[in-house]
């Protein structure tokens, strides 16, 4: 891919987890139609109603952040984490055996996951503006979680959970008027996989 793509929230389809036991809104993903087994990189948001066990994910190394609700206790291979601080990330291995128990009620969280032999990714909070370059192989992918994200180049503004995709050294400059999670994926191949 080449140059920003903006991804509005309302356009999201919903899908169950691979479990069955939540639901997911996929933001973006490494290739359209790379399924769940086969994907090198996907960013979603998920909604918990309820306590229970996530999905494993063989070879899978995942982010999750807590961007709604009182968070939840994560017992990752029989270790707890509590995982209750609002725009917070926390890696975990995906194949890991992990339970999660809700502290008070739903929460949403923002759930990066890459393909542990093809691509790493680094998840920051924005609470100012900041400008984007990514270099070959590297994407970033900024998400609105409060307030509004403004690209200066379009003149796009986000709103609550939409996101904006630059690849292939596109620049951007952002405003952000709140909270933006900037999550940066690096494949191991050199090229995003978009």
């Amino acid at each position: 891919m080449t140059g920003s793509q903006v991804l509005r929230a309302h356009d999201r389809s919903v899908s169950r987890w691979k479990n069955g036991g939540g639901l997911t809104r996929e933001v973006a993903a490494d290739a359209s139609g790379a399924g769940m087994e086969d994907f090198v990189w996907r960013v979603s948001l998920a909604d918990i109603a309820r306590s229970g066990p996530f999905s494993s994910f063989a070879g899978v190394d995942r982010i999750i952040t807590v961007v709604d609700g009182a968070g939840m206790e994560l017992i990752v291979d029989g270790v707890p984490h509590t995982v209750a601080d609002a725009y917070e990330p926390f890696s975990f291995r995906g194949d890991a055996v992990t339970d999660c128990r809700l502290l008070a009620g739903p929460t949403v969280d923002l759930n990066v996951m890459t393909r542990r032999t093809r691509a790493t990714a680094h998840v920051r909070m924005a609470r100012e503006g900041f400008s984007v370059v990514p270099r070959t192989g590297v994407l970033v992918l900024v998400i609105a979680l409060t307030g509004t994200v403004g690209v200066k180049e379009s003149g796009v503004t986000l709103d609550r959970f939409d996101a904006v995709l630059f690849s292939d050294h596109d620049a951007g400059t952002l405003r952000v008027d709140g909270v933006a999670a900037v999550v940066t994926v690096t494949t191991a191949s050199g090229s995003p996989g978009t």
